[in-house]
């Protein structure tokens, strides 16, 4: 577990007067910190994070969902903001992420649930879909491929291969924490900035992230690339829940034909793409929300 520390006020607070609130989950052997809004009897939503982001990457749908009717669930993943961060590469496999997810849900008393990731919040969404189908009723997915695809690609795209540069850097030792850390975090900055479109992210948002990031440390966030690598891959490949993937075609980071394979392993997929938009294509373009609106009603 993490050592005990005064929390940061990344909690709900960042969204005051919008009806949410923080809670503390106890899941799958963490304390999952979690953010809720809306009425507690109504379908339940729940919304994943990726890297280096926390639940505050979703403050564009949260409130758009409740108006609509849903109860939106939103965790700082392990390792991640006020959660709990383990020790060790294996607490950062697939399976024990996506464990956190089902316990969640059976948390607000539910046997399943829409589920909504992007990023790496989108490989664990894709892991549950597939590990625990009877958990999801429909699923989202904003930028980030089925997993089968993106081990394919990285096997068989020289282009993929070198835009997943960070991914292999990532294995090294101790040498990324460093280099994170330095310079006030610098480089971690250069993560949101890079990938997203100008304006995306302001100087208050940047500020809230630093916050973030410096509580749990970086080491954590490092090793969920760490154990994507030493995860077993799930029994079966095909997603039998309607899915709906949302995709910005300037994410500098993934090859755009991941999207269409992604949706080819789908039984029930559509595929949105959004010209000019980034990695962040749910933060830059409010058809998403809209589109994720249509899809789970």
């Amino acid at each position: 577990m993490s050592v005990t520390k005064t929390r940061p006020k990344t909690d709900a607070s960042l969204l005051a007067n919008h009806g949410v609130e923080s809670t503390y989950r106890d899941t799958n052997g963490v304390q999952l910190h979690v953010v809720t809004a809306g009425d507690p009897d109504a379908p339940l939503v729940v919304l994943l994070h990726g890297h280096p982001d926390f639940w505050y990457g979703w403050r564009d749908q949260i409130t758009a969902l409740v108006d609509a009717g849903y109860r939106v669930v939103v965790p700082d993943q392990r390792g991640c903001n006020l959660s709990d961060a383990p020790e060790g590469i294996d607490a950062y496999r697939q399976s024990e992420l996506a464990a956190d997810v089902c316990e969640l849900i059976e948390s607000e008393g539910r046997e399943s649930a829409h589920v909504v990731g992007h990023d790496f919040g989108g490989f664990v969404a894709w892991n549950v879909a597939l590990r625990h189908p009877s958990m999801v009723d429909r699923l989202g997915i904003c930028n980030v491929p089925h997993p089968t695809v993106y081990r394919e690609t990285l096997r068989s795209s020289p282009q993929q291969i070198a835009r997943s540069w960070y991914v292999w850097f990532y294995q090294v030792p101790r040498l990324p924490e460093w280099l994170l850390r330095r310079n006030d975090m610098a480089n971690m900055v250069d993560s949101l900035e890079i990938t997203s479109n100008p304006g995306t992210f302001d100087d208050e948002t940047i500020a809230h992230y630093k916050t973030a990031w410096q509580h749990t440390g970086i080491k954590p966030r490092i090793n969920w690339y760490r154990g994507f690598w030493e995860s077993e891959s799930p029994s079966r490949t095909t997603i039998p829940q309607p899915t709906l993937v949302c995709w910005g075609e300037d994410d500098i980071a993934l090859v755009p034909s991941m999207a269409e394979k992604s949706v080819d392993y789908c039984d029930n997929g559509q595929l949105r793409k959004f010209p000019d938009a980034s990695h962040w294509v749910h933060n830059e373009r409010e058809e998403v929300t809209e589109m994720l609106l249509r899809h789970l009603s």
